[in-house]
């Protein structure tokens, strides 16, 4: 993996559609190949067959595919493996416990296509804010062209068929990734948190199931993939996704009419902190970094841009600090680490100063 690569994910580019409550959309397909086992149930044999069964058909369609990078995870560093977690492009079971795992990843970033992790096939795309309607639009789009030379497993009553039941049927996970800070300043989020479950939505942290809320930023995502067509799955997310930032602008507003000096000295303490800390735990990093985007995003700092501020959500991660030191670094050594990249980083934004 090229350094001067990994801050370019596309979905950190910050210039989508409400970008300054939404971070980025991603849809996920599940597919498997009909015939062969699931990949928890399958031999090694099976898996191996599954990731040549895909490398042909990609080259077989090599003008689809020309942008594409064929990575077999065994051939990952556990550093390399980390960085792509970390960056949203595969999950961290793909990186951990897959047999004859595999990831195709494109160029820009912002489609990749999980091989051999808990289905045969997880067709992924993630882009900068609220763009669900678009995500959807790439991943189908090379999800039709496999489905051109690869059988799918699919029955007439239920659906595409999947590892786990709970995405049979459509197959479709759709998700966005929100900043929230005001909501959880003003404790409004426990109310929003638990509506959203009652509407068939899971809520999680950074990095999907299991993860915690950590700097302000909340994963919604729909759980429901049987008995609705993508377009309502879609259609559903992206209008509560629209109450969701209705609901966040009105408590930014109300933070700003009756505390607006606090809410300015938090974001410049918080940008004063970033700048001159010599020691800085990921957790820390995280809710400064939140506290910079609330005040950038209200417009009391200025000279900074949200591409800068996503770089730095992955960037104080301990792959992507180990891959710019360019050595394992420990837990201290990455607190150290840490803060010199951000002022490395915003070195370029000394006038917000």
């Amino acid at each position: 993996m090229k350094q001067e690569l990994f801050v370019q994910s596309r979905w950190m580019d910050g210039n989508g559609p409400e970008a300054d409550t939404v971070i980025s959309s991603r849809v996920r397909v599940a597919r498997n190949i009909e015939g062969i086992p699931f990949p928890y149930l399958a031999s090694d044999e099976q898996t191996a067959a599954v990731q040549e069964q895909v490398a042909r058909t990609v080259a077989d369609s090599e003008d689809h595919f020309s942008q594409f990078c064929y990575q077999r995870i065994a051939e990952m560093s556990r550093q390399e493996k980390q960085v792509l977690v970390e960056k949203h492009l595969i999950s961290p079971f793909l990186s951990r416990e897959a047999h004859n795992g595999a990831v195709l990843l494109r160029r820009d970033e912002a489609v990749s296509i999980l091989i051999n992790e808990e289905d045969h096939l997880r067709i992924q795309a993630i882009l900068p804010g609220l763009q669900l309607e678009e995500a959807w639009q790439e991943a189908n789009l090379y999800d039709d062209l496999l489905e051109q030379s690869i059988n799918y497993a699919f029955d007439e009553c239920y659906g595409y068929l999947t590892a786990c039941p709970t995405n049979v049927g459509t197959g479709l996970r759709a998700s966005v990734m929100l900043h929230l800070p005001a909501l959880i300043m003003t404790n409004k989020i426990n109310r929003l948190l638990g509506a959203l479950s009652q509407v068939g939505l899971a809520v999680r942290g950074l990095y999907g199931e299991g993860t915690e809320i950590i700097g302000n930023l909340v994963q919604v995502s729909n759980q429901i993939t049987l008995g609705l067509p993508e377009e309502e799955i879609l259609r559903n997310l992206y209008g509560i996704t629209r109450q969701i930032i209705e609901q966040e602008q009105q408590a930014r507003q109300a933070l700003l009419n009756s505390s607006r000096i606090r809410v300015a000295d938090r974001s410049w303490r918080a940008l004063g902190l970033l700048h001159y800390a010599r020691i800085m735990s990921s957790q820390e990093a995280m809710q400064l970094l939140s506290d910079v985007r609330l005040g950038y995003d209200l417009g009391i700092i200025t000279g900074l841009d949200r591409k800068l501020l996503n770089e730095l959500l992955v960037i104080i991660r301990p792959a992507c600090l180990q891959l710019l030191a360019g050595k394992v670094l420990s837990v201290e050594e990455r607190n150290l680490e840490r803060p010199l990249q951000i002022r490395n980083k915003l070195s370029r934004f000394k006038e917000a100063v």
